[in-house]
This record gives structure tokens, C-alpha cells and sequence, in this order.
């Protein structure tokens, strides 16, 4: 922007980055949900079911501090042992506790959902602006893997919600951990705002010279325009469009199945959430990050080619 400003004799400003919402805590993140326990005398009443196992295993020291995709995990056991135990039970009042159990555990299954995916540490990882700025040529395999991952764990959470509980959440654990890795949300998020910060200084620079001082008086290319259209194809098209297509490529991989895997969810989504959302998720919505970062883009194009127009040096297209 600095060479710019001198190329055009005007004086740069650089204004403040766009603020941006971070991924809400976790306790603002994660739903609280309300629990059925069984008393010894019921537990007893499960042998030899499989549904007395998987009690057991919750009332251990680990089942006791379960992360939320192990949850999640034990839900849909619990779920599928007791639907398979209910025809081997003889007491009519264990049968009415293991109904009410189950039942309560479905309606309660889309809050566990939620916690398994966006009130996990791993996706806060993944969104995480403390990693700084994307770097396509670094990153380009990781974003396509995670994609197609985040596209897997849409297609869970839909089947899930449907009541098919036959999805790998095994592999939904290996997907969780890839996360960890690198927070590439995160640092599209950080070259985003950049962008549209500079993008706006830049179309600002632009548009003072073509309303205050036009380039070409006589309509014709000066030295100062031949300076300015070398630097047009020399560093906007030859390195800032790429790196802007590459963000803008790399953020649609991710940030259109991310706002998908929230918007299956919507209906337990915190309000807490909701602003985060809107703000940073969205991918078809002008107001938020990725809105805004697609309206400064057209506007600099435009300030490009209406500059370049007075002096007969309009790109063609």
C-alpha cells in the first residue's frame, strides 16, 4: 500500500484491523445437560444385558470425566444396549425406568451432539487466532483434508439427528485430533480482517486520485500511468490476487461446511454463540467477515479500473 501511495503522490492511512469475534469460551460454548442415573437395585436388574456394562463403565473413575465426543459415545451405546435389553426384562418397573431413560437420552441427544463438535477444545483449536496468517502454499493439503472432514461430521451429525446411530465416531475422534494441528480457521480469519482493512486503505488511495487529481488529464497515459499500470500487473496481479484468491478458495473449503455443521444445529445453538456465528462463520452472509471481505474485493477492483480508465488503461477482461 506504501508503494502505492507514492506511485499516486497521496498520503497512505492505515487504519485500524476490523475486529473480529473470537470462539466463544467454553463454558459459553458447551450446553449443560441433565442427567438419569440408575440406583444399584436397577443396575442389578440389567444382568445379562450388555446395557449393564456400559452402566458400569460410566460409573467408573474415566466414565466420570468423559470429553464429549466419549460422551457422545456413550449415549448412543447406552441408547442401542437398552433398546436391545428391554425384551430380556421381567420387572415392569425396571422395563419403565430403561423407557424413560432412553426416551430422555433422545431428546437430550442433539445438546450431546453439540457439545461433541463445537464445545470441543479441538475446534476451538482450529479457530484459534493466536497462530497468525494463512499461508496457502504451507497449507493447501491440510484444507482439502479438512473439508472433506468437516464434510464427513456433517453427514454424522445429520444421520445422527435422524436416529441412525451407525456412524464411525471413531473416526470422528481421528478427524478431532487432525484439528489439533494447526488452526487454519483461525488464520484465514487473521489474513480476512487484514485484508479488508488494507484492501479499504488501498481502494481510499485509489478513489483520492481519481476524484481529487485525475492521472491523465488529457486522457492519455502519462510516465506517472505507465508507472502505475506496471505496478498493477507487476505486484496486485502478479502477487496480492493470488494470495487473495487463494484465502478466498481456502476459506470457502472451510468456512461453508463449518456454517453448515452449525446451522444442523441451530435449534440447541447458545445464544452465546449465535453473535460468533453470524460474525464469523457465515460464508453467505454480507454482514459477516466473509461478507465484507468479498464486498472490499470488488470495490478495489473497481477502484482499480475506474483509475486506469481515465488513462485509457483499463484491463481488458
Amino acid at each position: 500500500m506504501k508503494r502505492l501511495a507514492h506511485v499516486l503522490d497521496v498520503e497512505p492511512r492505515y487504519s485500524e484491523l476490523v475486529s473480529i469475534e473470537r470462539i466463544p469460551r467454553p463454558r459459553e460454548r458447551k450446553l449443560a445437560i441433565s442427567e438419569i442415573d440408575m440406583n444399584m437395585l436397577e443396575f442389578l436388574g440389567l444382568y445379562g444385558c450388555e446395557l449393564q456394562f456400559v452402566v458400569g463403565e460410566k460409573n467408573s473413575i474415566m466414565g466420570r470425566v468423559m470429553q464429549p465426543l466419549n460422551k457422545l459415545r456413550y449415549e448412543v451405546r447406552f441408547i442401542q444396549a437398552a433398546e436391545a435389553c428391554l425384551p430380556k426384562i421381567d420387572d415392569e418397573k425396571l422395563t419403565e425406568t430403561v423407557l424413560q431413560t432412553i426416551e430422555h437420552k433422545k431428546q437430550n441427544l442433539g445438546k450431546t451432539i453439540w457439545n461433541a463438535t463445537w464445545g470441543t477444545d479441538e475446534i476451538a483449536q482450529l479457530l484459534s487466532l493466536s497462530n497468525g496468517l494463512y499461508d496457502p502454499e504451507q497449507n493447501k493439503y491440510d484444507i482439502t483434508q479438512y473439508s472433506h472432514d468437516i464434510d464427513y461430521l456433517n453427514n454424522a451429525v445429520t444421520n445422527l439427528l435422524n436416529g441412525d446411530f451407525s456412524q464411525d465416531l471413531q473416526y470422528i475422534g481421528e478427524i478431532q485430533q487432525r484439528w489439533q494441528y494447526g488452526s487454519h480457521a483461525g488464520q484465514l480469519h487473521n489474513s480476512g480482517r487484514l485484508l479488508i482493512s488494507r484492501l479499504e486503505d488501498a481502494t481510499q488511495i485509489l478513489k483520492q486520485r481519481t476524484q481529487q487529481k485525475p492521472l491523465c488529464p488529457q486522457g492519455k497515459a502519462t510516465n506517472q500511468a505507465r508507472v502505475l499500470e506496471s505496478m498493477f500487473f507487476s505486484v496486485y496481479i502478479a502477487k496480492v490476487q493470488p494470495y487473495m484468491a487463494n484465502v478466498d478458495r481456502s476459506a470457502e473449503q472451510l468456512f461453508e461446511p463449518l456454517a453448515e455443521l452449525a446451522m444442523k444445529q441451530r435449534q440447541v445453538m447458545p445464544d452465546t454463540f449465535q453473535t460468533y456465528f453470524n460474525q464469523s462463520l457465515e460464508w453467505n452472509n454480507e454482514k459477516s467477515l466473509w461478507g465484507r471481505y468479498q464486498q472490499r474485493v470488488k470495490e478495489h477492483t473497481e477502484a482499480w479500473q475506474e483509475l486506469l480508465e481515465q488513462c485509457g488503461l483499463r484491463p481488458q477482461p
